[in-house]
C-alpha cells in the first residue's frame, strides 16, 4: 500500500510540473527541499551527520546552511526529472550546452569502449540521459530504488534517450560485453559499498569503500575512463560537461585497482 501511494503522489506532482516551465519549477524544488528538510528528522540527521564528519572544522550553522542547500538541490531535481520525464528528444537537446563531446567522440575512436564515472553532484541523472542525444547512448549500471513501481518510472525515464540499464549486482559480464562492442558503460562511484568487491579511498579526509568495479573493468580492458556531469544553468538549461580522460596507473603495479580508484574519486 505505501509504495503505491507514493507512486500516486509521484504522478500527481509529474502531472503538475508539466504545466510550468523548467525556470519556475527550480523556486518550487527549493521549496520542496525545505519543506522536506523541515519534517524529515531522520534524513536532516544523516546529512547533518555526514557533513559534521566531512567538514569537523566548520561552525554548526554553516554546516546546517550547507544541509539545507543539499535538500533544496534534490528538491528541485526532483521536479525537474519529472518534467522531463516523457520530453521530445528535440525538446530536451535544445535545452543541452554540451562540453567536452569532442573527448567522449575521440575515446569511442580507440575502439575498447568508454567507461564514463559520476556521482551524486550535480544533475547527474541529465548527464547520462544527454549522452543518448548528444554521443550515442550508453548502459547504466544502476541500483534498483527499494519501491519497485517507482523503479520502473525511473527505469522508463533513464531509457527515454536510448540508454539501456545494467543492474548493479552481477554486473561486470554485462559491463564487458558492452565495452567489447566499443560501447559505454556509467557508473556512480560515490556510494558506501560493502563486500568482496569494495575498495577503500580516501574521501573527504575518511577512508571510505567504493565500487572497484571501474577501475577493475578499465585495467582489464583499455576502455577509456571519462567523468561526466551536468550542472543547472540559467533559463532552465543543463551543462552538461565531459572531463578530460583519467589516466590510468601501469596494470601490473601492485595497489592499481586502489590508486585508480582513488584517482577518479579525486575528480
Amino acid at each position: 500500500m505505501k509504495h503505491k501511494v507514493e507512486y500516486l503522489l509521484v504522478i500527481t506532482v509529474g502531472m503538475v510540473v508539466r504545466l510550468f516551465p523548467i525556470f519556475m519549477l527550480r523556486p518550487l524544488g527549493t521549496v520542496l527541499g525545505a519543506l522536506v528538510y523541515a519534517f524529515d528528522r531522520r534524513h536532516r540527521k544523516i546529512a547533518h551527520d555526514n557533513l559534521q564528519a566531512a567538514f569537523p572544522g566548520r561552525p554548526h550553522r554553516e554546516r546546517q546552511h550547507i544541509a539545507r542547500g543539499v535538500f533544496s538541490h534534490i528538491g528541485r531535481l526532483v521536479l525537474e526529472l519529472l518534467k522531463l520525464r516523457g520530453m521530445a528528444s528535440e525538446t530536451f537537446l535544445d535545452l543541452l550546452d554540451s562540453e567536452g563531446e569532442e573527448r567522449v567522440r575521440e575515446a569511442y575512436k580507440r575502439g575498447q569502449g568508454v567507461l564514463f564515472f559520476s556521482g551524486h553532484f550535480g544533475y547527474w541523472e541529465v548527464s547520462a540521459l544527454s549522452q543518448g542525444l548528444c554521443v550515442m547512448p550508453m548502459s547504466l549500471v544502476v541500483r534498483p530504488l527499494d519501491n519497485p513501481m517507482l523503479d520502473q518510472l525511473l527505469l522508463r525515464l533513464r531509457m527515454q534517450t536510448g540508454n539501456s540499464v545494467i543492474p548493479r549486482k552481477g554486473s561486470v559480464r554485462r559491463i564487458m560485453r558492452e565495452l567489447a562492442a566499443n560501447k559505454g558503460v556509467g557508473l556512480l562511484i560515490d556510494q558506501h559499498l560493502h563486500g568482496p568487491d569494495a575498495v577503500f579511498v580516501t574521501f573527504f579526509g575518511r577512508r571510505a569503500a567504493t565500487t572497484s568495479a571501474l577501475a577493475t573493468v578499465a585495467l582489464r580492458t583499455g576502455a577509456v575512463v571519462v567523468p561526466l556531469f551536468a550542472l543547472p544553468s540559467p533559463g532552465g538549461r543543463y551543462r552538461v560537461i565531459a572531463e578530460h580522460p583519467i589516466e590510468p596507473p601501469a596494470s601490473d603495479r601492485a595497489q592499481a585497482v586502489q590508486e585508480f580508484t582513488q584517482r577518479c574519486t579525486d575528480v
